[in-house]
């Protein structure tokens, strides 16, 4: 689904005179690689690289210039075929055949970071989303940034994929969930999709699919007109940002609270908070994951969520809160 359409608004308005660029550091906290991709909006100014790779524990800075816009995302299970050369991924494909995705933007299911920088009002625009469905965990926070509460830390913090609804889950080849469709990328509704009698805030509704992925990632975008809790700002040029893949909730209090003391981790201007206090996930990701399985929950109350024909059952876990 193309980046949203505030964000678009945004860089077609934006200011680019006397501002300076932007880091974003790209930080890989999975236990296993992880092959971050970039894509630039239309007409915006090009970045240096469009994709690489990113071991365990590895951190990399990417430039972006002012006025930029696009999105940023991570690709899982990558591989280059012996006989043909060609590389590919299971999650997060850009359809390249290269580790650079020159241009190509991220199949869905895919967790996005979506940027505008040096937008209307002399803001920056930023938000995560699970529109295109959820690949794997990731964070967004703002380095420095001032413009009150709405500059703050945004992103899907848990891991979706071993609870994804059986109609919804998307399983590699040992069978293990490795992404979680939207009902927009299962079914191609427009009630679904927002697309056709279905284009504007009043005619299309969250569903109960997208409903999954807002009460694990409460400030996330869930579906296409998920504005109102999921778009944050900084103004343009106090802040750089941390794109963490699979963040702990450790190291994320902590980038918090050392570089952006004065945001709100507990929802800034949206209202709502970076994770969902009364839900925990089982995880498939590596050691950094500070996740609960099913099976080592012994005593914890359960939630029961009902979607379109199941029910899928979330656990209670005080481990999992985030009382930045």
């Amino acid at each position: 689904m193309a980046i949203h359409l505030l964000l678009s608004v945004s860089l077609l308005v934006s200011s680019l005179s006397g501002t300076a660029s932007t880091t974003f550091t790209l930080s890989n906290s999975c236990g296993y690689t992880v092959w971050p991709g970039l894509l630039s909006s239309a007409g915006s100014p090009p970045l240096s690289t469009t994709g690489f790779a990113l071991a365990p524990g590895e951190s990399r800075p990417v430039d972006a210039p002012p006025g930029w816009s696009g999105r940023v995302w991570g690709r899982t299970q990558c591989a280059t075929d012996p006989n043909t050369g060609k590389f590919s991924c299971a999650t997060g494909e850009c359809g390249s055949g290269t580790v650079e995705c020159a241009g190509g933007g991220a199949a869905p299911p895919t967790t996005l970071a979506e940027f505008t920088l040096n937008g209307a009002g002399g803001n920056d625009f930023y938000d995560a989303s699970l529109v295109d469905g959820s690949n794997l965990p990731m964070v967004v926070v703002p380095q420095g940034g001032s413009g009150g509460s709405n500059c703050g830390p945004t992103g899907c913090l848990v891991d979706v994929n071993g609870g994804c609804p059986a109609d919804l889950k998307v399983t590699g080849a040992d069978g293990a969930a490795i992404a979680c469709k939207s009902a927009c990328g299962a079914y191609g509704r427009p009630e679904d999709c927002c697309s056709g009698d279905h284009n504007t805030p009043q005619t299309c509704q969250p569903s109960a699919s997208s409903q999954y992925f807002k009460n694990a990632c409460p400030r996330a975008y869930s579906y296409a007109y998920d504005d109102a809790t999921s778009t944050f700002t900084c103004a343009s040029g106090t802040a750089n940002y941390l794109i963490t893949f699979c963040p702990s909730i450790s190291s994320l209090k902590s980038s918090v609270s050392s570089v952006n003391p004065t945001s709100s981790g507990s929802g800034g201007g949206t209202g709502q908070p970076l994770v969902n206090e009364t839900v925990s996930f089982a995880g498939q990701g590596g050691d950094p994951y500070e996740y609960v399985s099913a099976s080592s929950m012994s005593s914890a109350p359960s939630i029961l969520l009902a979607f379109a024909a199941a029910a899928v059952t979330w656990l209670t876990c005080t481990a999992h809160r985030l009382p930045l």
